[in-house]
């Protein structure tokens, strides 16, 4: 039996897929409840030849296939839904999270009895100081315009139980879904666990979103009209 599930969205990671690979084969260390999907989601570089080349070599990995890209989220929702695991979850592929948070995460959820409504995140350290003002002013307006506490909303993994993602009804499709997970999380009365993880700078490549203050602002406007459009929902 699957035990975990962890998707991994790859846009454009040619370079930093063969690394992904050999970090998730020493973090699992054998274990053969553990399966990681990486979504080739619409990526344009040579990501899926990559792909095809290397997974053979790694028993635990598959791919899933987006053809075009219709956002961060989409690809997230592609891989959970082809998911076989228990649990489930996300994490970035960029290695700016280690893939050896997502066994930490997954240990805080063997070590609580492997409890059904529990919500295991990280909490990101060692980040820039204008990132950690940006963040928390996102989260304070958040927490008091969702009406409850939402911190570190974009931190990774992400890591639950199956039947959570089965409550889900019309998830964002961009970088709204970590909010909507965290908020979906709060409002189901899932205990969230959050844990330290270490943020260092990005090996290869560039952010698709964090770019500058232009980027910023843009992904700000995002959030709101997300935040806007489910607390509707929410009111119907």
């Amino acid at each position: 039996m699957t035990l975990l599930t962890i998707v991994v969205p790859c846009y454009n990671e040619e370079k930093n897929i063969p690394l992904i690979l050999e970090r998730f084969n020493q973090c699992i260390n054998g274990r053969e409840d553990i399966e990681v999907i990486l979504v080739n989601n619409g990526s344009t570089d040579r990501s899926e030849e990559v792909l095809r080349k290397l997974l053979p070599g790694f028993s635990f990995a598959r791919t899933v296939l987006v053809q075009v890209n219709q956002g961060y989220g989409f690809g997230i929702i592609s891989g959970l839904r082809e998911a076989k695991g228990k649990y489930i979850g996300w994490t970035h592929a960029d290695l700016q999270t280690d893939p050896n948070d997502v066994i930490k995460a997954l240990k805080i959820i063997e070590n609580k009895g492997y409890p059904g409504d529990i919500y295991v995140k990280g909490n990101r350290k060692n980040r820039p100081l204008f990132d950690q003002f940006f963040t928390s002013g996102m989260s304070i307006f958040e927490s008091i315009y969702m009406g409850t506490k939402l911190s570190d909303i974009n931190a990774q993994p992400n890591l639950f139980h199956r039947s959570f993602f089965d409550s889900w009804k019309s998830p964002p499709h961009d970088f709204s879904l970590d909010l909507f997970a965290l908020y979906k999380a709060s409002k189901a009365n899932l205990t969230i666990e959050r844990f330290d993880v270490i943020f260092p700078e990005r090996i290869h490549g560039q952010s698709s979103w964090n770019t500058g203050l232009a980027s910023k602002w843009k992904f700000i406007k995002r959030t709101l009209s997300f935040s806007k459009k489910l607390k509707g929902e929410l009111k119907k």
